[in-house]
C-alpha cells in the first residue's frame, strides 16, 4: 500500500465511517458532500488505493479521536466532563443530551440538538492539540432566534441573520493557555467544515457547514 497522505484524511474518514454506521447516514453524507463519493475520500486517505473493510476498520479504530470532551459554559459557571462516544464509535444519547443542555441559549435556556459532526469538529481539534484533555470555554454555542435577533440589532454585520448556532451547528470556543491563531490553525488543517477567526474577542467560531474559513 502506497504512504499514508495525511492523518487528517483518515480522522475525517473516520469520523465519516462512525456517522454512517451508528445511525446518522444523513449527517455523514452531508460531510462529505464535497467529495463525489465517500469511495472517494478513503481512496484518497489511502494514497490512491482503496481501502478494504478490514482496513478501514482498523483506520477508524486508530484515527477516531476519542470521544471524551472537557467543557466550560463561563456565562453561567457550568462544567461537563462527558464521553459521547466509546471506543467502538457508538453514540451516547445521554451524553448528547447533556451537551444539548450545556450548549443551550444562554438567554432564555432554549436547547436544540447539537449536530453530531460540530460535536466531532470540536473534538477533533481538541485531540489535536496537546494532550486532548483540554477544558474548553464555550463562548456561544446554540442561539435561539429571539437572541439572534437581539444580537443582530446591537451588532448589525457582526452577526449573521440565518447563523448556524441557530440550528445547533456552530460554537465559539477558546481554550485557556492555547494562543487564538494556533487554535484556528488546528481547525483549519482539519477541514472539517467552517473556521472564524476572531482575535480581539479571543475565541475561534467551528461548524459544520461547508469547508471555508473567515
Amino acid at each position: 500500500m502506497k504512504k499514508l497522505i495525511s492523518r487528517r484524511s483518515f480522522v475525517k474518514a473516520a469520523i465519516i465511517g462512525t456517522l454512517l454506521l451508528f445511525g446518522k447516514p444523513a449527517l455523514a453524507t452531508e460531510l462529505i458532500e464535497e467529495e463525489s463519493s465517500s469511495s472517494n475520500l478513503l481512496l484518497d486517505a489511502a494514497g490512491g488505493e482503496t481501502i478494504g473493510k478490514d482496513l478501514y476498520d482498523e483506520a477508524v479504530r486508530e484515527n477516531l479521536p476519542e470521544g471524551r470532551l472537557r467543557i466550560y459554559r463561563p456565562r453561567m459557571d457550568e462544567k461537563l466532563d462527558v464521553t459521547f462516544r466509546n471506543s467502538k464509535g457508538e453514540y451516547d444519547e445521554q451524553a448528547l443530551k447533556a451537551i444539548n443542555h450545556l450548549f443551550r441559549c444562554h438567554h432564555n435556556d432554549e436547547e436544540t440538538d447539537i449536530d453530531v459532526r460540530t460535536i466531532e469538529f470540536l473534538n477533533a481539534v481538541d485531540k489535536e492539540i496537546g494532550k486532548g484533555d483540554n477544558l474548553i470555554h464555550v463562548v456561544s454555542g446554540y442561539r435561539s432566534k429571539k437572541y439572534n435577533d437581539m444580537l443582530r440589532k446591537k451588532m448589525r454585520r457582526r452577526v449573521a441573520k440565518n447563523s448556524l448556532h441557530l440550528y445547533g451547528k456552530a460554537v465559539d470556543i477558546r481554550i485557556p493557555d492555547i494562543r487564538t491563531k494556533v487554535l484556528r490553525r488546528t481547525a483549519l488543517e482539519l477541514e472539517l467544515g467552517g473556521v472564524g477567526y476572531y482575535p480581539r474577542a479571543g475565541f475561534v467560531h467551528l461548524d459544520s457547514g461547508r469547508v471555508r474559513r473567515w
